[in-house]
């Protein structure tokens, strides 16, 4: 005879946040915190190339406000994307006495966000934690959505957790510090977004070039909303990427593979550049887009300064993509444009399958 036992676990959480966006916004957050708190003391965890662009400033602002916080930095870089350095950041926490009722400042890019909110996300079973996104790569993506994660030697964020920040504090006057390359990196995000949802903010990406590469702030407030935006609607609806949400990851199965076989020398939006060449050029040989498209995003990327072409072994570039958490089983998944503005579902899916010999096909024709 057996006996079974229910234990009745129905989720009603409210994870909704507030996304600030709003120019020389950085030294007002320990007053906002202050306003709203979120903890009885802070930790700010940034990397060694921030701490002493912003970190010492933030943390001052905290000291003024009468706010116990503290300053934690790792080796700034991908290669700290790891469990070591997860390992590392839990016992500074410790040993800097938060705890429980603490809360974390994650201050950086995608590689400082990703691992500060994984971190609040185990520490103490979970901790609030803040995203104050320093590139724009962070800003208009990774910031956003509660994604977290670390690397493992077989891929890009294959450890990791949907744990979402408790508020973001956007200011896109620390774009102006930022190394023109990553700048640049970060528009293949903001393009992503013309392609998957928005025809409009394409055109007028296309439309303001000039201004967008010269820091114009009129523009980059309002790229950065509408890009927001389009992530928080997204994200509103398939909060864990059960399907809609993968078309956020337009580009990114060979861009993440590219990464991978460059050894992270390349920056992400670089890959996702190439990346989304690559999987538009699937797109038209699978019949979902149009040619005229494909070299109309194409020109745009290049506009910006984004590379179109990587060198790589077609066997090693399809056994990275394998990796790729869209993969299901055997099989390789894309998401694939159907126009500027809409991306292709086969009944009602967007993650559409790619057979390998086609893929093969498909990499040698753009490699001629």
């Amino acid at each position: 005879m057996v006996k079974v036992l229910r234990l009745n676990l129905r989720k009603f959480i409210d994870d909704s946040y507030e996304i600030l966006i709003g120019f020389r916004l950085l030294d007002n957050i320990p007053s906002d915190l202050k306003e709203n708190p979120l903890g009885d003391r802070y930790a700010i965890i940034t990397d060694s190339t921030l701490k002493n662009i912003y970190g010492n400033r933030l943390l001052n602002k905290f000291y003024e406000e009468g706010l116990s916080a503290c300053l934690i930095d790792f080796p700034a870089g991908e290669e700290s994307k790891s469990l070591n350095t997860v390992s590392y950041l839990a016992s500074n926490l410790l040993r800097s006495g938060i705890n429980r009722k603490s809360a974390i400042i994650a201050l950086g890019g995608g590689v400082v966000g990703d691992l500060a909110g994984f971190t609040a996300a185990i520490f103490m079973r979970g901790i609030p934690y803040v995203q104050v996104p320093t590139t724009l790569t962070a800003q208009v993506d990774s910031s956003i959505g509660g994604k977290t994660g670390v690397d493992t030697a077989e891929g890009k964020n294959l450890l990791g957790a949907f744990y979402q920040p408790r508020r973001v504090y956007i200011d896109p006057a620390l774009l102006k510090t930022l190394p023109r390359r990553e700048f640049i990196s970060g528009l293949a995000e903001v393009v992503k977004y013309g392609i998957i949802y928005d025809g409009n903010l394409f055109k007028y990406l296309e439309e303001n070039v000039d201004r967008i590469l010269g820091l114009d702030e009129e523009v980059l407030l309002n790229i950065i909303e509408r890009s927001c935006n389009i992530k928080r609607t997204i994200v509103e609806e398939d909060p864990c990427e059960v399907n809609k949400r993968a078309i956020l990851n337009y580009g990114h199965t060979p861009g993440h593979a590219l990464e991978r076989l460059s050894g992270y020398k390349i920056l992400h939006g670089e890959a996702v550049s190439v990346g989304m060449r690559i999987s538009g050029w699937v797109a038209v040989r699978m019949g979902f887009w149009s040619i005229d498209e494909w070299e109309r995003q194409n020109k745009l990327l290049k506009r910006f300064g984004l590379p179109l072409k990587m060198e790589f072994d077609i066997d090693e570039m399809i056994e990275a993509m394998y990796y790729d958490k869209k993969a299901e089983g055997e099989t390789l998944m894309f998401v694939l444009p159907k126009r500027i503005g809409e991306m292709a579902s086969i009944n009602g899916k967007y993650k559409i399958p790619v057979p390998e010999e086609k893929l093969r096909i498909f990499l040698r024709e753009l490699a001629d």
